[in-house]
């Protein structure tokens, strides 16, 4: 541990399982005490506060599922209470979905882009409110998606995508405040949710594109980085992890 966060309080959204968890753990393991986010998986959130506390660090689960508006002030307000500050966000939350074009419904546009952009949004203006005069980090989970733009995930893409300007013009607006804001853009990496459907299994041929599949623990350290002091110079940019190079 070099405790490159101690001192902070850092908020993950969607940190019950799969790179949230990883990315609370990590934060933990540097310092920082980690507000747990979840949707439903109340204990899985409560195994990744366990994991926290026996190595030593301090962690709460709250729930709040972000693709509902009204969760979001109540969800940050319990958060702020939990250790009295916020200096970190970490936009983690989100759902993917997959349909080619001609099966694209409204419900399967708004179920993604709800959650997975709009619940950043308004997460984002919850959290700058409650941040100290000082400053404060937010990194934004998006993928690699939003440029390869692979076949029949065209709404999920498009919520990446989204998430990648987002940041580059928060980061323009949120400058004043000291607050910077980056985003980290995983490859294809092998978590709950996509073993879950399939996408990542044993047998399974990944299109080369795609990149070899990484694990949620690749993908931590990068966000500790763009969290910590060591990207102090960075904001509005990209972090790709993706095991390739290119």
């Amino acid at each position: 541990m070099t405790e490159k966060l101690l001192g902070k309080v850092a908020v993950v959204t969607g940190a019950s399982k799969g790179i949230g968890a990883a990315i609370a753990k990590a934060m933990a393991l540097e310092g920082a005490k980690v507000v747990i986010n979840y949707a439903s998986s109340l204990k899985d959130a409560q195994r990744v506060v366990g994991e926290i506390k026996n190595a030593g660090g301090e962690a709460v689960a709250i729930q709040a599922d972000l693709s509902q508006p009204e969760a979001i002030e109540p969800f940050f307000d319990s958060a702020l209470a939990a250790f009295q500050r916020i200096d970190i966000l970490v936009n983690n939350a989100g759902i993917y979905l997959a349909a080619p074009l001609g099966q694209i419904t409204p419900e399967h546009f708004h179920s993604q882009f709800n959650l997975n952009v709009l619940g950043l949004i308004l997460a984002t203006q919850a959290a700058v409110k409650r941040m100290p005069a000082e400053g404060g980090v937010i990194v934004n989970t998006s993928s690699v998606v939003s440029t390869l733009s692979p076949p029949g995930t065209s709404v999920y893409n498009a919520t990446k995508s989204a998430v990648d300007n987002l940041t580059r013009t928060f980061a323009k607006e949120l400058a004043v405040k000291k607050i910077r804001i980056n985003s980290v853009n995983p490859g294809l990496i092998s978590t709950e949710g996509t073993n879950a459907i399939g996408f990542v299994q044993q047998g399974v041929d990944v299109p080369e594109h795609m990149g070899p599949i990484g694990l949620p623990t690749h993908i931590a350290p990068g966000v500790v980085f763009l969290a910590c002091d060591d990207s102090i110079w960075m904001t509005g940019q990209t972090l790709y992890l993706t095991g390739t190079a290119g």
